[in-house]
């Protein structure tokens, strides 16, 4: 596969025009439609990209329709209300499930036989297992942002507390990207090192405390910025961006995506995000990854909470 190939981007809110934006800062695209219900919007953000691209890389970007979708290496999915400030993200379900399915509509009879859904809309496990089921694609190419933000958040903020770069931090949040998510915490290292043996040595009257508010902080940290500047959308984009690149770059690097579970930690039939090696094919597999008892009981929880959301869909 081109290592610049074509990328789509469904939904140019602040969300999918912000994955448009760093998609063509960091070279990732040699084609990029931008399709919005909205026409003018997206035109509006082809123009604007456009305008930045002798300053960047040769990148051909223009507005479309879901038939631009032909010959798409990689689409993105981002469409859906936002959330409010106060909402969970399980609270747009009802409105942008019956999104997601308008929109698997009306791309699949155009879809390439190698091409690749990614899910960024809200809640994304719950819409990734959607559009897998309605697309009727390997569940190898249909997959969702899922966690990789929240490993992101826990790094920075592991990464104030201990002066190091979060870039040499290893640790994963799993399970739903929402409330019941699941800080890995036996899965964390700096240099070899257990991350909750480094807290302790520090705060060894408070370490668990600590990754208590290690993990709240990152759970609360997209209200927290819907509540300050209305929505999020630097991090994600960010995020997406990493997960096109893995794919068409074909590089097994390990993400904590979301997508099909289908016989791990006792855990089936729902999408949730686990570390998975990304490559060209999607998700090349999910790792054997050998969590605390408490940890894996939080994950089955979350996946718990998942299914019974799913259950209430119409397919």
């Amino acid at each position: 596969m081109d290592k610049r190939a074509k990328v789509v981007v469904v939904g140019m809110g602040g969300v999918g025009s912000a994955c448009a934006f760093s998609l063509l800062l960091h070279n990732v695209p040699r084609e990029m439609v931008l399709i919005d219900v909205n026409k003018d919007k997206a035109k509006g953000e082809a123009m604007d990209l456009n305008h930045a691209v002798s300053l960047l890389h040769p990148t051909e970007i223009y507005d479309g329709e879901y038939e631009d979708c032909k010959d798409a290496d990689i689409i993105v999915i981002t469409a859906g209300i936002k959330q409010k400030p106060g909402q969970t993200r399980l609270d747009l379900l009802n409105t942008n499930s019956k999104l997601m399915k308008g929109i698997i509509q009306g791309i699949m009879p155009y879809l390439a036989p190698h091409a690749i859904l990614l899910i960024v809309s809200n809640p994304v496990d719950i819409l990734t297992y959607l559009a897998l089921k309605m697309s009727k694609l390997p569940a190898n190419r249909v997959i969702g942002s899922g966690t990789l933000l929240d490993s992101s958040r826990i790094k920075f903020v592991l990464g104030e507390y201990l002066s190091i770069n979060p870039g040499s931090i290893q640790s994963y949040v799993i399970g739903e990207h929402g409330d019941s998510e699941v800080a890995a915490w036996s899965l964390s290292r700096i240099g070899g090192v257990p991350v909750q043996q480094l807290i302790q040595q520090k705060d060894p009257s408070n370490y668990k405390k600590r990754l208590e508010q290690f993990h709240q902080q990152v759970r609360d940290a997209a209200g927290e910025i819907i509540k300050a500047k209305g929505a999020t959308a630097y991090g994600i984009a960010v995020s997406v961006t990493r997960i096109v690149e893995a794919i068409l770059r074909d590089e097994n690097s390990v993400l904590p995506i979301s997508s099909l579970i289908e016989d791990h930690l006792g855990v089936k039939d729902v999408c949730l995000s686990l570390p998975s090696v990304v490559g060209q094919q999607g998700v090349k597999k999910i790792l054997p990854v050998k969590l605390a008892d408490e940890e894996l009981n939080q994950f089955k929880k979350s996946a718990d909470l998942i299914k019974e959301m799913i259950s209430k869909i119409e397919f």
